[in-house]
């Protein structure tokens, strides 16, 4: 542990230049008085740190002096970059892991290319919550999410074989902007002939990367175009209240789903009532449907109807099971 924060403490003043006994500590998250022996051990091991005394003084090392890490690929340090950026934040516990492992990255790519790097993890957003739900999970990666993420960091244009909900799949050639995983999925915000589009990378396919450059600003704050996208999304749909009797072992997962909740009450023998909103009928049909019979639907009318005339369909399918033969 202390040869790890003996690096860190290095890359600390290789990045970011001179920073004081105070500062180290709070970023290391240790006493000032062990980032006073860490000094002490880097300089008894050859490594020039030295010390600035005065009111704007701290911890320096000596001009051109420089640590190289190697190992990393490219698309690691991405990764890592995409992985700490501030839109994606780390589960709890693993905080200080993820600031020295963004360290080591920064560190070990070439002057050149930290620009671009940070630049194009700029580019990616992940966030829990999806077009209408909330679902969390992790997405899935697969050759068209790669093949769309090279475009959209080279700044090429794309061209995707794109089934939407309601129709054939047809080809379309788009400018992206940038990747969103939200909701356990990954969509490809970009332009259209000029246009806004956000596709559902799971929809397309095949994607193919064209050398032409895609028509796109410099910069980009992916998180306000995700959260004016998914509003304008939202806004399409009616709205549907309902009236839920659930398992209480089931409650996460149906409010994970709903857009809000706005009240909820124990109803006995370990059930809740709650009154969620939905992103219109089939959305409501869908989340509580996946609850099977730890949900019952108390209102609105045609919230029961639909889901009723789903079981019966379902029902129809299967039909009776046939009778197992006995054996003798």
């Amino acid at each position: 542990m202390r040869a790890d924060r003996l690096l860190s403490l290095v890359l600390l003043l290789q990045h970011r230049g001179r920073m004081s006994a105070t500062a180290l500590a709070r970023e290391l998250e240790v006493s000032t008085r062990t980032v006073l022996r860490d000094v002490d051990a880097l300089s008894a091991a050859g490594v020039p740190v030295y010390a600035e005394r005065g009111r704007r003084g701290g911890f320096a090392l000596l001009p051109g002096y420089s640590t190289d890490l190697t190992g990393l690929t490219t698309d690691e340090a991405l990764a890592l970059l995409v992985a700490g950026s501030r839109a994606a934040p780390p589960s709890p516990g693993t905080a200080p892991a993820l600031a020295s492992a963004m360290r080591k990255v920064v560190a070990a790519l070439p002057q050149q290319q930290r620009d671009s790097a940070t630049e194009a993890a700029d580019r990616i957003l992940v966030r829990p919550d999806g077009m209408i739900s909330r679902r969390s999970g992790p997405p899935a990666e697969d050759p068209r999410y790669c093949a769309v993420r090279r475009a959209v960091f080279a700044g090429r244009k794309l061209r995707i074989h794109y089934a939407a909900a309601d129709g054939e799949p047809q080809w379309r050639t788009v400018d992206p902007i940038g990747l969103v995983s939200a909701g356990g999925q990954w969509y490809l915000l970009a332009t259209r002939d000029g246009a806004d589009r956000t596709y559902r990378v799971s929809r397309m396919q095949d994607v193919e990367e064209l050398p032409e450059p895609a028509d796109r600003p410099t910069g980009v704050d992916l998180e306000r175009v995700w959260d004016e996208r998914r509003a304008r999304f939202a806004a399409g749909f009616t709205e549907l209240t309902a009236v839920v009797r659930v398992r209480e072992a089931g409650r996460a997962r149906l409010v994970d789903r709903a857009r809000r909740v706005h009240a909820e009450h124990p109803d006995g023998d370990g059930w809740l009532r709650l009154e969620l909103d939905f992103g219109g009928l089939d959305h409501a049909v869908a989340m509580v449907w996946a609850l099977g019979p730890d949900a019952e639907v108390l209102g609105p009318p045609q919230l029961r109807a639909a889901l009723a005339e789903r079981a019966e369909a379902t029902a129809r399918r299967y039909g009776r099971m046939p009778a197992a033969r006995s054996s003798r």
